[in-house]
């Protein structure tokens, strides 16, 4: 596997944390928001005019789906068991399947330019030994492949002793891409498993499917916090994340081009679209 500094050759990143602020106030801050942002920062980079960029988000009780997870028989009874826990649905863009987000999970997209040029592999690995050097100092132990019964799971998982603690997924536009990973931080991560393996339960019923659905076992999941014995926070690993990206280089702070707002514009529209599904559901 290839270190992040064999596939990171930039010297510059531009830094945005949204994990507190709403910079879109016509648009709530939800889910959808954020993938809309990721593919507007993606196709600035892929212009190359933005550098490269690491983006942090944290959004409260969501339950981000995978397309597949929109395919599923009885996804109405399914997406009205996560309203009833307080939760909102939100289909993304990118690869993966059905993934809980809230105050103790932190996420990250790494966005890069030139990925003609690099596989998907290599953009996975990237993120994989990112996460690695960021928490070097606590453990050793980090590694990757795919947790089965984990919800997403995957070949990229990242887990200490078997128990997985963060996904990657990844979005190509052009010839950028927004390497996106959320970190189960801190909080009850047995709570979040059984809330999704209810989910598919609830949205499958037993049926026959085309497609092979997790079936979820929340044993196999924890956060950094219980893994590693070490209290982390949201705001730890901010600012872990920062002092990585400074460690590789320069880091910027560059607010957001009339170009960039007109492509969200746009990409926000579309997340809409593919979520009007979803809202018919709960109406």
């Amino acid at each position: 596997m290839k270190t992040w500094k064999e596939t990171i050759h930039h010297t510059t990143f531009r830094y945005i944390d949204h994990t507190e602020k709403n910079i879109f106030h016509h648009v709530a801050n939800t889910a959808l928001t954020s993938f809309a942002i990721d593919d507007a920062l993606t196709t600035s980079v892929s212009n190359n005019e933005s550098p490269p960029t690491i983006r942090l988000w944290v959004h409260p009780k969501t339950i981000v789906l995978g397309i597949p997870d929109a395919r599923l028989p009885y996804l109405g009874e399914g997406v009205t068991l996560l309203a009833e826990h307080g939760y909102q649905a939100v289909v993304r863009n990118s690869g993966g399947l059905a993934v809980a987000l809230d105050e103790g999970v932190l996420n990250l997209s790494l966005v890069l330019p030139g990925v003609k040029h690099l596989s998907i592999h290599e953009c996975y690995e990237a993120m994989v030994s990112f996460v690695q050097y960021m928490l070097r100092d606590i453990t050793q132990e980090i590694k990757a492949y795919e947790i089965v019964e984990s919800y997403c799971p995957g070949d990229y998982d990242l887990s200490i002793n078997g128990k997985k603690f963060a996904g990657i997924s990844q979005r190509r536009v052009r010839d950028g891409a927004a390497i996106q990973i959320y970190l189960d931080v801190e909080g009850n991560s047995a709570q979040r498993a059984s809330l999704i393996r209810q989910f598919y339960e609830l949205s499958l019923k037993g049926e026959a499917t085309k497609f092979s659905y997790p079936s979820v076992n929340p044993e196999v999941m924890g956060s950094l916090s219980d893994l590693t014995g070490v209290h982390l926070t949201v705001t730890d690993m901010k600012a872990r994340t920062l002092k990585a990206m400074q460690e590789l280089g320069d880091v910027v702070e560059v607010d957001f081009t009339a170009a960039e707002l007109t492509e969200f514009e746009s990409r926000y529209e579309q997340m809409v679209k593919r979520n009007e599904k979803i809202a018919l559901l709960l109406k």
